[in-house]
């Protein structure tokens, strides 16, 4: 089987996420219409954005039942890029802590998908 590269998230209002998550990510999506957006991340992952009142067949799962995660390399970029959200205005669903698997913490989407950053902790 192929390993998944592309990851789907269905929104409410396609038009605002992809300028939400154009300028979260600092690019352009290479594709875009009234109902989906697609952003190609450095990773080769693939981002979709598709409105929610489209998507066939229709979804039920909302915001929030899954995360986007965000390896950093360092705790002081866990706390970088946690200000540059704050200024961003983005609703923090946990301050930056110490857990476990590293220094981390969760942002939300307009749509309440959770956006984790986090620097691994050492092994």
């Amino acid at each position: 089987m192929r390993d998944p590269n592309y990851c789907l998230l269905y929104v409410n209002d396609p038009a605002a996420s992809t300028a939400f998550y154009a300028g979260l990510l600092g690019k352009r999506p290479v594709e875009a219409s009234p109902t989906f957006a697609l952003f190609v991340l450095g990773s080769g992952i693939m981002l979709g954005l598709w409105s929610r009142h489209a998507v066939e067949p229709a979804a039920s799962a909302s915001g929030g039942g899954a995360e986007l995660a965000f390896p950093v390399d360092s705790d002081a970029e866990v706390d970088t890029v946690y200000a540059d959200w704050r200024a961003r205005r983005l609703a923090i669903a946990q301050a930056p802590t110490r857990m476990d698997f590293g220094y981390t913490f969760v942002a939300t989407d307009p749509d309440g998908h959770r956006l984790r950053v986090f620097s691994p902790a050492p092994q």
